[in-house]
């Protein structure tokens, strides 16, 4: 059912997992500084000391091995590594720390997948402007380079920047994760245009710096649902669920592996509404200098987060304000007979995967996909034996199986989110999404498998023996 080399992961990122905020040279994070403002995060939770993974790594590592696992996903903590952002200070305990994650994961037989830059951005950048600021771009590309150097001659796969949409919009539109800004309709666009140039400008780097000694290959995690139109036969409905997906998947992916530039759907769309708004400067949305890099061609392989899906018809705008909501026209509506999984905005959607996959290969050259994020989260009481999600992971697996079998997808490998119950940004600890689940009452932060977990590693050794 699945090539003989395919990578069967699970992931995690620095700020949810590892703790240790200030250990020895850490530098503090946007996500560190929001946390700490009261009214933030759920109960006022934070990620000072979350799995503890900074200190208690051999037990991941055990829980990696119980699962068979063949490949990891986890990210590197820019401001562990470089306090003030720059290569001008180098902790060298966190180099320390990262290398023996990747030396101990190599030594099991399991492949590192690594994230450069996973939500928490050093303090010291945000000071300076963080993401909005153009200056980001070549600092980025300093901390890439410093990355590759370090750890390139073991790490074979790469991820630039996870979730630039999530970054973007969470992060300077609606407010909701760090650095906590509330700039409705400019600084989400600029603050993806500023990701997507790092991005393209640290590929660039590797390819003609490292990938001839390394042999390795580098993208960025691209978030997105699958959506369909409310109403099949209307046309506004149809119209609406393109630009919808226009304004996620397309957002970063039509730059990368189409034209070099944004959909013309979101840029029309964007200008359109700052015309009738009355905001007759430059386009919102920014350009592509012909003097950096190309972004075009930027990715090795299709880094997806799927989650959910949903159905699509016009709506949900902010009135006379300049908003991404009004900009893209397209209301979210649950089909009700999609069950949810604890947070109210996951529905349970496997095939909804498979046709995104689908559409994927279609529309973005039939490159090779790598499925980097993809779970289902409890709320409320404890459950080891997670009966549901456990069955989430079959019917998602089967229909992975049938995107390679039936629809001739390229996947590479699947990565379950996550190996841990873990920090879960704005959610806290109220959501719990691991394999394992963690004891954060517990000092020592016990590690217990769930069902789903004992599961996916029967999965796994079964699709290992060929059967």
């Amino acid at each position: 059912m699945f090539p003989r080399d395919f990578a069967w992961g699970a992931g995690t990122a620095a700020y949810q997992i590892e703790g240790g905020w200030q250990a020895d040279g850490k530098g503090p994070s946007i996500w560190d500084t929001f946390c700490h403002e009261k009214g933030r995060v759920f109960g006022d939770q934070n990620g000072d000391v979350a799995c503890n993974s900074y200190e208690l790594w051999e037990k991941d590592l055990e829980c990696i091995q119980k699962l068979g696992l063949t490949h990891y996903r986890f990210s590197l903590s820019w401001s562990r590594l470089l306090p003030d952002g720059t290569t001008r200070h180098v902790n060298q305990k966190g180099v320390q720390y990262y290398n023996k994650v990747i030396d101990d994961l190599l030594a099991c037989n399991v492949s590192p997948m690594v994230t450069l830059y996973h939500f928490d951005l050093p303090q010291a950048l945000q000071d300076q402007g963080g993401w909005k600021s153009p200056s980001i771009v070549s600092l980025f590309d300093s901390y890439a380079k410093f990355c590759f150097q370090t750890f390139g001659d073991r790490v074979k796969l790469w991820i630039t920047i996870n979730e630039p949409y999530v970054c973007a919009k969470l992060g300077h539109e609606d407010g909701i994760h760090a650095p906590g800004l509330k700039e409705p309709g400019i600084t989400a666009y600029l603050v993806g245009h500023n990701m997507l140039r790092a991005h393209a400008m640290a590929w660039h780097s590797y390819d003609s710096l490292y990938r001839s000694k390394q042999g390795g290959q580098v993208s960025l995690a691209i978030n997105s649902d699958w959506v369909e139109p409310f109403n099949t036969d209307c046309n506004e409905d149809i119209a609406a669920t393109e630009r919808y997906l226009a304004f996620t998947l397309g957002w970063f992916a039509w730059p990368v592996f189409v034209t070099g530039d944004y959909p013309e759907i979101m840029r029309s769309a964007i200008d359109a509404q700052s015309k009738k708004l009355g905001h007759n400067d430059s386009s919102r949305l920014p350009s592509f200098s012909k003097d950096e890099p190309s972004v075009l061609g930027t990715a090795d392989f299709f880094a997806l987060n799927y989650y959910t899906s949903r159905k699509v018809k016009p709506g949900e705008g902010c009135g006379r304000m300049m908003c991404m909501k009004s900009d893209r026209d397209a209301a979210e509506v649950l089909d009700p007979s999609w069950p949810i999984c604890g947070v109210s905005w996951l529905a349970v959607v496997p095939d909804g995967l498979r046709k995104l996959l689908k559409y994927i290969k279609d529309t973005f050259n039939n490159p090779t996909v790598y499925i980097t994020e993809n779970g289902f989260s409890q709320v409320g009481p404890l459950k080891i034996e997670d009966v549901q999600r456990a069955e989430f992971y079959k019917d998602t697996i089967l229909k992975v199986a049938e995107a390679i079998q039936e629809d001739g997808v390229r996947v590479g490998g699947y990565f379950a989110w996550s190996l841990l119950d873990n920090f879960e940004w704005a959610d806290g600890f109220s959501v719990r999404f691991g394999l394992f689940h963690v004891d954060f009452a517990d000092e020592m932060r016990s590690r217990t498998v769930y069902q789903s977990g004992q599961e996916y590693a029967e999965m796994i050794l079964k699709h290992k023996l060929g059967k």
